[in-house]
């Protein structure tokens, strides 16, 4: 075996290595199905409308949430925890929607969320698909 032929074996095997540790697309990256998620929003619907008519209720209307700063909804109380997120930056895109779904207590401390989250990463963006129709 040449030299050359022996770093075309280790690159091969690098490239290989890296594909094994480099996640496949998150859901929170990938198109979701909006007409699934409108169904999966009905855990969410308990607290949340969304829609021509919705308002605040439990929780803040999600019209226009997506790519919206956190706590930006007017007329909805937020926790102190959600206001100060808001204003040190978070935004609710694809990644931050996609992880608070998952887990809202675990992603922001002192949230008054009371939901367990949705486990499934495929419900997870399916919901994120049917938000973005609601600009």
């Amino acid at each position: 075996m040449s030299f050359t032929t022996g770093n075309r074996i280790l690159a091969a095997s690098m490239a290989l290595a890296l594909l094994a540790v480099i996640p496949a697309t998150s859901p929170a990256c990938a198109d979701g199905d909006a007409a699934h998620g409108k169904e999966v929003f009905a855990k969410c619907a308990l607290c949340h409308q969304i829609g021509e008519d919705a308002r605040n209720n439990v929780g803040p209307a999600l019209n226009g949430v997506y790519d919206a700063p956190a706590a930006s909804r007017s007329g909805f109380n937020y926790s102190r925890a959600l206001n100060e997120a808001g204003n040190n930056g978070l935004v609710w895109n694809a990644e931050n929607l996609d992880n608070y779904l998952e887990n809202p207590r675990g992603f922001l401390t002192g949230g008054r969320m009371a939901f367990a989250g949705i486990p499934s990463p495929d419900d997870r963006a399916d919901i994120i698909a049917y938000l973005k129709q609601f600009p």
